[in-house]
């Protein structure tokens, strides 16, 4: 029942920008965690970033920091993460994922931080990549 459907990748050259969509469906969209993830081919997937929706708070990894933003619509169930300043290093497929936030709230791994948790396995629900190719 929960779904998530992600778009809006596509090719652009360094330097340019792509703003990525996640609608949500399933769920009551107030009591989740909504994040980006990201694997490239030969690398294992990371976290990249997510919003608390009902907090409006937001954690990003070091490597997009100041580049990417994460944002919500909540009338329309809406994720985005705006990419700027995109590097080839940022090519891969892109997959939003979501956890409802009490029971992330609850779950306590060898980590240091929420969001390390988070990053690391913490979402229940995952939807579909969107292909991401930066050019140089």
């Amino acid at each position: 029942e929960v779904q998530l459907q992600a778009s809006g990748g596509g090719l652009v050259q360094a330097g340019g920008s792509l703003r990525l969509s996640c609608v949500a469906s399933g769920f009551t969209f107030d009591d989740y965690v909504i994040g980006w993830f990201r694997q490239a081919p030969g690398k294992e997937r990371e976290g990249v970033s997510c919003i608390v929706i009902s907090l409006d708070s937001t954690y990003y990894a070091d490597s997009v920091e100041g580049r990417f933003t994460i944002s919500s619509d909540n009338a329309k169930n809406t994720v985005y993460l705006q990419m700027n300043s995109l590097k080839p290093e940022d090519t891969a497929v892109y997959y939003c994922a979501a956890v409802n936030y009490e029971v992330s709230r609850r779950r306590k791994g060898p980590y240091s931080s929420w969001s390390a948790m988070i990053f690391e396995y913490g979402m229940d629900n995952w939807g579909k990549g969107t292909q991401v190719t930066v050019s140089s």
